[in-house]
């Protein structure tokens, strides 16, 4: 239980130190921004197919670690397709 609170603690900081800092970041920053957390986000890609192969509970690490796989590829998938169209835009147009 006290390791929950400590997590949760932790959360609860990122989260503010992540908004603040998101905050203080000028709009024409946001793309590679967008970009360098699209590539973090591919490390929970990796920690979520550790959760799969792990072997203390097969089953239940297995689905977990199956809804963490789908989660983190939607979230990688959609994140770049996001910043793609943001690098759409500043494209000069010909014409």
């Amino acid at each position: 239980m006290e390791g929950l609170i400590s997590a949760l603690f932790v959360f609860a900081l990122a989260s503010f130190a992540g908004f603040e800092i998101i905050n203080k970041v000028p709009p024409t920053l946001h793309t590679p921004l967008m970009s360098g957390s699209n590539a973090i986000s591919g490390i929970s890609l990796i920690g979520a197919l550790l959760v799969a192969s792990s072997s203390q509970n097969p089953t239940l690490a297995t689905v977990l670690g199956l809804i963490a796989v789908i989660a983190a590829t939607v979230n990688v998938v959609g994140g770049f397709l996001v910043t793609d169209r943001m690098l759409e835009m500043f494209k000069k147009k010909e014409g």
